[in-house]
């Protein structure tokens, strides 16, 4: 909390942030032609392009300029990229892993994110000149490689804990002058009931999908017809091919379809949770298989968001008449997976905690909440969902915290986080010094300055 220097044991930081990732990704089949390797940690290697990149980044991020004060900075960073190597190279002879369909649900869920940044899937292509097939391909590695870091440090700290008397002491070794200061925090709640598409929206769709696959029967190109007309942005530019996955990484009705299907072979529309979808076969090796696929999605009109609107009203009627709580309203009707069961309670997209710095909040809530008083639940408010969904919400404003410097009556929590932290750190290096000589290690010399495997500092 009060050292800003970059930790070496954090791996979080490793990554920067989401675009520090993708960014450095897209660039590495470049970097591995123009510079050298640094550091060897048995099979795995640190380019010093990589080094140099993720040095610009964090300072970038915290608004300093390269100079010599900060060169001791670049060693840090050094230290703690040999250090996930360490546990990627441990991993593999614990013969620790990760599933794929988890690897896929994160991949997805960051490509999501990022995309919703800048503006769309079309303008995270535009941007790195590459298809989301081609950026999903390129990432995986890294992803997997991050999750495998992670679980391995969790299996590492999974006992540390901290007392109060810890968190005490640790918020009462922090000089006065450097105690934080603490913008203002929300704490939100959501109801989300999508926009239902009626019958005659998804017959549109299918009948449009049977007419283009009488086209393909007829002799007409599958994957131009899925570059002119699927609504799948991540694979339409790419003719609709997603390329490889294995057995349960792609959506029941979708996965159960092509498995039927040989190579070359198209199968009838079928639909699933995103729309209804044409695939053709293009290869199986071995466990894995590759498709195509045009996707078309049943257009959502006014008036169901409306009725969406409607079933949120009543249920804000139960809430504010105290017929039922919020978090049990979440639970029984909200259509929001990801947070109908812990009460609809929304998180940080930076940090994972529900105390959500007001600069944080989408505009779309920030509006909404900023005249409410906390207890408040609002009107139902009309939205679009990440994916593309129409939808409608009521939000409810659960906290709200002026801006203030930490102290331990309001921030007992972060303040706790922090002090875990830096216990897990400590376990996390007890760990490396145990294990660092059961792996091969090579620093480039011109690195020695650095003191990489000097874990006593």
């Amino acid at each position: 909390m009060h050292n800003t220097i970059y930790k070496t044991k954090n791996l979080a930081l490793l990554l920067l942030s989401l675009i520090t990732v993708f960014t450095a990704t897209a660039q590495a089949p470049t970097q591995k032609k123009l510079d050298g390797i640094i550091a060897k940690v048995d099979n795995h290697v640190i380019l010093r392009s990589e080094l140099e990149f993720s040095y610009l980044q964090y300072l970038a991020q915290n608004k300093q300029q390269p100079s010599e004060q900060n060169e001791p900075l670049k060693c840090e960073i050094l230290k703690s990229m040999v250090q996930e190597k360490l546990l990627l190279a441990r991993a593999e002879i614990d013969s620790v892993v990760v599933e794929e369909a988890a690897v896929t649900g994160e991949l997805n869920r960051r490509i999501d994110y990022l995309a919703s940044q800048v503006g769309g899937t079309e303008r995270l292509e535009q941007y790195y000149k590459k298809s989301i097939k081609q950026l999903r391909d390129e990432l995986r590695r890294t992803v997997r490689n991050q999750m495998v870091s992670e679980k391995m440090q969790r299996d590492i700290t999974e006992k540390v804990t901290v007392t109060p008397k810890e968190v005490r002491r640790y918020f009462n070794q922090i000089p006065a002058d450097s105690l934080p200061y603490f913008s203002s925090e929300v704490q939100l709640s959501h109801i989300v009931k999508y926009a239902e598409v009626s019958r005659q929206q998804k017959q549109a769709a299918r009948q449009q999908l049977e007419a283009l696959r009488e086209r393909i029967v007829a002799g007409e190109d599958f994957a131009t017809l899925a570059r002119e007309y699927s609504q799948d942005p991540g694979s339409a530019e790419a003719g609709g091919e997603l390329g490889f996955f294995k057995k349960k990484e792609l959506v029941p009705e979708y996965e159960a379809a092509a498995l039927r299907l040989e190579p070359g072979q198209m199968s009838n529309v079928i639909e699933s949770m995103f729309g209804f979808h044409l695939i053709q076969m293009i290869e199986r090796k071995g466990q894995e298989f590759n498709t195509r696929h045009i996707l078309i999605k049943p257009a959502t009109a006014r008036v169901d968001v409306q009725d969406a609107i409607a079933a949120l009203d009543s249920v804000r009627t139960l809430i504010v008449n105290d017929s039922i709580s919020f978090a049990k309203a979440a639970k029984d009707f909200s259509d929001d997976k990801n947070t109908k069961d812990n009460g609809g309670t929304l998180m940080s997209r930076m940090t994972g905690s529900s105390y959500i710095p007001m600069d944080e909040v989408e505009p779309g809530i920030f509006f909404v909440i900023d005249t409410m008083k906390v207890g408040d639940v609002s009107k139902p408010v009309s939205f679009t969902t990440p994916d593309g969904r129409e939808a409608a919400r009521i939000i409810q404003l659960r906290y709200k915290s002026s801006p203030h410097l930490a102290n331990l009556r309001d921030d007992y929590q972060k303040i706790a986080a922090a002090a875990l932290a830096q216990k897990r750190d400590k376990a996390v290096d007890e760990w490396f010094r145990k294990n660092i000589d059961t792996v091969f290690i090579e620093i480039d010399p011109d690195y020695d300055r650095c003191k990489v495997l000097d874990l006593t500092q």
